[in-house]
This record gives C-alpha cells, sequence and structure tokens, in this order.
C-alpha cells in the first residue's frame, strides 16, 4: 500500500493510503444523500457539514478499532509498526505471528468488542438524548426527522459501529472472526500452519460466496440484507474479491515465514563486496565499479566506518561531464537507518527491503560494514527453498 504519515498515536505511526480518500469521498457523499432524505428542511450546507463530521468520526472508529489490536499485541510482546487506514477500512503492521493461541484469540477479538462496545454506547447515549420513538406506527424517516445535527450523528454511528463489529467476527480469514477461529484451532490442535490452511480456506470460499451474490445482484437478484442494484452488486463482488485475496496472501505470507524461520542475515548476506572512498570520483565509480558489476549500490566507507551508500540513482542526477570533478561523497546517501544486522531475522531483514523499496541494504556489526544483502540474493534463496513452503501453499 502507498501510505502516507499523519502522525503518532501512542508511538505508533499513524498512516492514511491513498485510496482511503476515495472512501472518504464514497462515504461522505452517500451520508449527504441519506441525511437529506432524513432532513430535507435543513440547509444543504448543514446537511454536508453533518455528513462530513460523520464520516471523520467514523474512521476515528475504525482507528479506535485498530489500536485496541495494537495495544493487546503490545500486551503479549509484539511489536506494532504502524496502523493504515485504507480502502477497506484500517489494518495494524504486527511485526510476526502471535506466539501463542490465546494471544492470538485476544489480539483478534479485541477490534470488534471495540466496536460492538462504541455502537452500543452511541445507541445508549442517542436513546437517553432523544424522545424518539416508533410507536403508534411512526416511521423511521419520522423518527429521524425529529433529531438535531448531534443526534443524527449518534444515531447513524451506533449501528455501523455494531455492523463494523459483527461484520469482522464472520469466520473468514483474515477478518477478525476468522483469526478468532484460527486461535481456537489451534489452540485444539497445537497445530498452527494447519489451522491456517483451514480458516485460509474459509476465508476464500467466503470471498467466492460475496462474489457471486454481488454478480447476481447487479442482474437483479434480491439477496436478503443486501438488496439489489448494479452499484450495491459491484461493491459486494468487490468486497468479495479483496477477501479471497487477502486469505490467499495471508496463507502464502505465513508459509514465506516459516521457510525463513530460523534463518538469519548473515546466511545470506555478501562479505568482503567492494567498498568505496567518499573521496571517490563518480567518473571512477561508473566506469570501474557500475560497469563491470553486477552490484547495485556500493558502501561509502571512512575510517572503517560506513558513511553512506551509492547506486546508479544518484549518479544519474549529476551530468555525465561533472562526474570527475564530484565526489561520491558529494551524491550519497547517508542516511544509514536502513541498515541490518548479521543476526538479525531474515525475514525482518526482507520486510525492510520490501517496505523501503530497496535493492539492498548494508549489514552493521557495531558500526563496522560487514556485508551487504540484496533483494535478489534472498529471493534466490527462498526460491531454493520454496518447496518446503509449498506443501502449505498447495504451489507445485
Amino acid at each position: 500500500m502507498h501510505a502516507f504519515r499523519i502522525g503518532k498515536l501512542f508511538g505508533i505511526e499513524i498512516r492514511i493510503d491513498w485510496s482511503w480518500l476515495f472512501i472518504f469521498v464514497l462515504l461522505t457523499w452517500n451520508l449527504f444523500v441519506v441525511f437529506s432524505g432524513w432532513h430535507p428542511h435543513w440547509p444543504q450546507f448543514e446537511q454536508l457539514s453533518v455528513a462530513l463530521v460523520a464520516s471523520l468520526i467514523f474512521f476515528g472508529c475504525i482507528l479506535l478499532h485498530e489500536l485496541a489490536h495494537s495495544f493487546v499485541a503490545r500486551r503479549k510482546g509484539l511489536q506494532v509498526r504502524s496502523i493504515t487506514l485504507f480502502l477497506f477500512g484500517g489494518v495494524s503492521n504486527i511485526e510476526h505471528e502471535p506466539p501463542s493461541a490465546k494471544a492470538e484469540f485476544l489480539i483478534a477479538i479485541a477490534g470488534p468488542i471495540t466496536s460492538i462496545l462504541l455502537g452500543v454506547g452511541f445507541l445508549a447515549v442517542t436513546v437517553a438524548s432523544t424522545g424518539v420513538s416508533f410507536a403508534d406506527g411512526e416511521t423511521a424517516t419520522a423518527a429521524y426527522a425529529k433529531l438535531g445535527p448531534g443526534q443524527t450523528l449518534l444515531a447513524w454511528l451506533g449501528p455501523i459501529n455494531l455492523v463494523i463489529g459483527l461484520f469482522n467476527l464472520l469466520p473468514a480469514f483474515p477478518l477478525d472472526g476468522g483469526r478468532v477461529l484460527r486461535a481456537i484451532l489451534w489452540g485444539l490442535s497445537g497445530d498452527l500452519r494447519q489451522s491456517t490452511r483451514r480458516v485460509s480456506a474459509i476465508g476464500r470460499l467466503f470471498g467466492w460466496m460475496l462474489i457471486v451474490m454481488g454478480i447476481a445482484m447487479t442482474f437483479g437478484v434480491h439477496i436478503v440484507f443486501f438488496g439489489t442494484g448494479f452499484a450495491s452488486g459491484l461493491w459486494l463482488a468487490f468486497i468479495g474479491w479483496f477477501l479471497h485475496s487477502a486469505a490467499s496472501q495471508s496463507y502464502k505470507r505465513l508459509a514465506v515465514d516459516d521457510a525463513f524461520a530460523g534463518h538469519t542475515v548473515q546466511e545470506i548476506m555478501r562479505r568482503d563486496g567492494p567498498t568505496l572512498s567518499p573521496d571517490t570520483s563518480l567518473e571512477v565509480l561508473v566506469h570501474d565499479y557500475l560497469i563491470r558489476s553486477d552490484e547495485l549500490a556500493f558502501p561509502v566507507v571512512s575510517n572503517g566506518q560506513l558513511v553512506g551508500v551509492i547506486s546508479a540513482a544518484e549518479v544519474r542526477g549529476v551530468p555525465p561531464a561533472e562526474w570527475r570533478a564530484t565526489t561520491v561523497g558529494k551524491v550519497m546517501r547517508a542516511d544509514k537507518r536502513s541498515a541490518v544486522a548479521p543476526d538479525e531475522p531474515l525475514a525482518h531483514a526482507f520486510d525492510e527491503l520490501a517496505r523501503q523499496n530497496l535493492e539492498q541494504v548494508p549489514v552493521l556489526d557495531h558500526g563496522h560494514l560487514v556485508g551487504m544483502l540484496r533483494r535478489g540474493d534472498v529471493a534466490r534463496w527462498l526460491e531454493l527453498g520454496w518447496s518446503h513452503a509449498a506443501q502449505y501453499t498447495g504451489r507445485p
């Protein structure tokens, strides 16, 4: 996901994927139409303002849902790097799978419980602050028409949070309910991989069911609870496709982690590779290193310490006529935060390469350069060991 950072909460980085902007605008417009039907006498500016606030609070509730997962994960000793809001809600970036079935259960159930409690709370405040009743044949539209702006927000936020909480409890991996089911199966069998395979299959089946129902709805078939219509059917099919894809990818990721298990960076890193001095000219770098080597980047070392990394990307920013007069030290990347340690788990290092979209990173042992880890080398190593992971993914 291509996301941008908006800040931190409790030490957890909060990010927003670009797809979130689409769903935010779509939800706000949909609520504007709904609130216009509830309150046709309100000025359009007021209808739109309440819709905008409702959307912001709704995604605030989604964030609380994810924070609940993150807080419990931290209590169980797991690192939570970030929370990202995207097209289908939110996701917590937890470093690896929970250490036990009990931890998995508590982490997974925390989100839906939070959403359900929010829903019940909003509804309780709505009932306590209004005299709205559906007695004497009063229609829902007539009841909603009596509500003010704040009460309208509460009346919508209550049911929608209940829907979010209950939907996430469906036993379809990777929804929270699927993870709860996996925790139960894991606890009973003691086999995480087998349990994951079973709930992943259920998740894929559930995804196909939504896809079929969505397509049927686009052709006018009325589905209980979901209704009918082209737009609604298309959206339901899209959700089904997402769940099917997510279930498959989550399981493959677990298989990859299993292939990486017990292996560290020092097994794959390239030792004794070429290094450069900050005083090396770009002309020497290009003709003696980049052209004559398959290395994509080179570490820059001064007095035995890594001071930066130089690659073809930095060279491309300098006109060829200036290569002789320009030194590596002037254009190198001085940011060393992407460096990894030789004893770091290979899975973590591979995630870092993918997260920062880097082809290789330096390997430092107490500040001293001991090698370079290349994404291509890790991928080749993984391919050679994929037969072990294939028994879990079904790959031939």
